[in-house]
């Protein structure tokens, strides 16, 4: 696609003049492939510019005044329009060109068709018609997050037993070894009460024993008394 600039190099406006090279120093700065059309020196040029453009585009003598664009035969506007468009920064859709990749009319574009689609990248069928063949169901994608859920709270809940269980254990290990030591202190308390026993009964045997040895010492000292009188005499 060529873009056509009909220009008047012989123009006695100053203002015609400015607008005409405005338009070409913008488009060279664009790097874009152009034409100039002068309507000055070529009568035919003149007339299919005139003819060209659109009845709602011309001035009330219906005379259109340069610089007028077109992209072949296709009419993109005037100095006015091209303006705004470079303002807006989008010369590249005013000229009916796609964008380079990495401009800023591309960024521009790229955020309007997330903000219309919703998303970077449609896929289409062979029609151009967006493809839903390829969408998973609403039911579907929150049935799968339901059973990622579900699993999520049996797999903790799963932890939960498994964690209350070791704690039993350990408190049930626990409960055995403070009751083992109780058996021990009962087996120890009985050896003891019976060293005690034993101990008593040794005791009160013992003064048993020295009571007899009072008695026969305390009988004995009279009866021998009388033994030696009796010697004596």
């Amino acid at each position: 696609m060529v873009i056509k600039v009909f220009l008047a190099s012989s123009s006695g406006s100053t203002a015609i003049k400015k607008k005409q090279q405005d338009v070409v120093a913008f488009l060279e700065a664009l790097k874009v492939d152009y034409t100039q059309l002068d309507i000055a020196c070529n009568e035919d040029n003149r007339m299919w510019m005139r003819q060209n453009v659109p009845a709602a585009k011309k001035p009330a003598n219906g005379i259109p005044l340069p610089p007028q664009i077109f992209n072949e035969e296709s009419y993109c506007g005037d100095y006015e329009t091209f303006f705004d468009a470079k303002e807006d920064n989008s010369v590249y859709a005013f000229l009916g060109l796609p964008p380079p990749p990495g401009s800023k009319e591309a960024v521009q574009a790229d955020r309007a068709h997330i903000v219309e689609n919703g998303t970077h990248a449609e896929e289409t069928n062979a029609e151009g018609n967006l493809d839903d063949s390829s969408e998973v169901p609403v039911d579907a994608r929150n049935g799968d997050a339901h059973g990622d859920e579900e699993e999520g709270e049996g797999g903790e809940e799963g932890e939960v037993a498994e964690g209350e269980t070791a704690d039993d254990e350990v408190v049930e290990e626990e409960t055995a070894g403070d009751e083992a030591p109780t058996e021990e202190e009962e087996e120890e308390d009985a050896v003891e009460d019976e060293a005690h026993a034993e101990e008593e009964e040794e005791q009160e045997e013992a003064d048993d024993d020295r009571s007899c040895c009072c008695f026969l010492t305390t009988s004995t000292i009279p009866i021998v008394s009388i033994l030696n009188q009796e010697t004596f005499l």
